[in-house]
């Protein structure tokens, strides 16, 4: 059984950072099946959108808006985890963080791209405020 589990998460005020983890257990064919490992985020209102990825080989992608306040991270070893550090947070942050995973799929050129998410976990909701 697959299993996308979230964790830490909560409430801090504007300026603070934040943690949150995921962990992905039972992904068919892991580790030789490369795969993909994402964080979205979805506030009341507004679409989910990517926050930033990992692919199969441990390139990190992030989205032009989360400023350089977002990075990513894996434990040691481990490559069925992420976390996500929001560093000198805003209101704006406040959303239910999703972690998703996804096999990678491969260029001719044999270069790894995350065309897509078939794992999901039940989120985290981060609340900003003051």
């Amino acid at each position: 059984e697959v299993q996308v589990v979230e964790s830490g998460g909560g409430s801090v005020r504007p300026g603070e950072s934040l943690k949150i983890h995921c962990t992905a257990s039972g992904l068919p064919g892991f580790p030789n099946l490369g795969y993909c490992m994402a964080w979205f985020r979805q506030s009341p209102g507004k679409e989910r959108e990517e926050v930033a990825h990992v692919d199969s080989v441990g390139v990190i992608s992030r989205e032009v808006w989360t400023e350089g306040r977002f990075s990513l991270s894996r434990e040691e070893g481990a490559p069925n985890t992420l976390t996500l550090e929001i560093n000198n947070t805003k209101t704006d942050d406040s959303a239910v963080y999703y972690c998703a995973a996804g096999p990678a799929a491969y260029t001719r050129r044999y270069t790894p791209y995350c065309p897509s998410y078939t794992y999901w976990g039940q989120g985290i909701q981060v609340t900003v405020s003051s």
